[in-house]
């Protein structure tokens, strides 16, 4: 679910973030550093300037920052003694994976002190720091306002005739699947693939592209490729932002979050847990919205009157468009993501 590398699309740059907890400083001495590591590009720009530089100014601290490409990353890191990332931020299954496979640092609490968390957010060894929605969306110059409202909606080929364009991937496409077959958002996990994949056969025959990546998916609609797809709520808001006729709908979308971690040997887990708490407070929190089109995971950041409304109703973590979606369930993923995978390849040959 490597939403994380895809999102891109720089929004205005917001005003410098205030202070937050100044005791959490410590007494950090300047020649005090962290190496935080996440998905780079566009993406980790945004990072550095709405979350890091201001975390590092209010630690008083040197914050360096690389990019990562996976877990694998991490996993090599750790298993060879050799951690040179003191944060470091994946997309929530592969965080849920490291976890199981104890590759993180356990998180203190009583120093994060987080504030407008759901308590599924708040991992022993993770904690979920922004997100993007794997949404429907269609092709305003050709349904005008009135495209496919709901995953079903993108399933029925007679109400909504036309191209049709979906990610080469099951992550995502599962639950999308068991929505459109009528599966209540609250009931869809423990996912039922054997269902998911049959209804996945029914819309496979109107699938002009799988695509592969972010900046694929947004090229499809800015070029008018597709009629609808199945999309990142990033890439899509992104690519309308540079003036494509496209809409989407949050009505049974996917959250899809990031999360920040700890990798297992990191000499510095102290000043790590106070840059986490920093960046994870609602008042640094906000500022990522400001940047990029992705939301804050605290309903606290909505609070801080960093986001106004208009901008709000844009983020698929707003209290208003959480109701009508649903969390990825990353511990079911990292559980069962390899062999349906291998399912998944072979539905995609076929």
């Amino acid at each position: 679910m490597n939403s994380g590398s895809s999102k891109q699309g720089i929004w205005k740059f917001g005003a410098p973030a205030a202070a937050v907890v100044a005791l959490l400083s410590g007494g950090a001495l300047a020649a005090d550093s962290l190496t935080i590591a996440n998905y780079g590009g566009s993406y980790g720009e945004a990072m550095s300037k709405a979350i890091w530089q201001p975390t590092a100014a209010e630690l008083g601290i040197e914050i360096k920052e690389d990019s990562l490409n996976s877990l694998a990353d991490i996993r090599a890191q750790v298993t060879a003694n050799a951690v040179q990332w003191d944060v470091g931020e994946l997309t929530v299954d592969e965080c849920a994976q490291g976890a199981r496979e104890g590759l993180f640092e356990p998180l203190d609490y009583d120093v994060i002190k987080p504030r407008g968390y759901d308590q599924a957010a708040l991992q022993p060894t993770y904690i979920l720091d922004n997100t993007a929605s794997y949404v429907v969306g269609w092709s305003t110059k050709k349904f005008g306002a009135d495209g496919p409202q709901t995953w079903a909606e993108f399933w029925d080929v007679e109400k909504f005739p036309g191209t049709r364009g979906m990610r080469n991937s099951p992550a995502q496409n599962l639950e999308a699947a068991l929505i459109a077959d009528g599966v209540p958002l609250d009931k869809l996990y423990p996912l039922d693939v054997d269902r998911a994949f049959k209804k996945l056969e029914e819309i496979k025959p109107h699938i002009a592209v799988w695509w592969t990546s972010g900046a694929q998916s947004a090229q499809l609609v800015k070029d008018g490729e597709v009629d609808m797809i199945g999309i990142w709520s990033n890439r899509m808001q992104a690519v309308i932002d540079d003036g494509a006729e496209a809409q989407y709908t949050y009505q049974g979308g996917l959250l899809i979050p990031d999360c920040f971690f700890i990798p297992k040997g990191s000499t510095k887990v102290d000043l790590a847990m106070k840059a986490i708490a920093v960046a994870a407070s609602p008042e640094i929190h906000a500022n990522i919205a400001q940047y990029i089109p992705i939301s804050p995971v605290s309903s606290e950041a909505f609070n801080t009157g960093k986001i106004p409304p208009e901008r709000a109703k844009l983020l698929p973590a707003s209290p208003e468009n959480l109701k009508v979606q649903v969390w990825t369930d990353g511990d079911w993923w990292a559980e069962h993501g390899a062999e349906v995978q291998e399912r998944w390849s072979n539905f995609i040959q076929e």
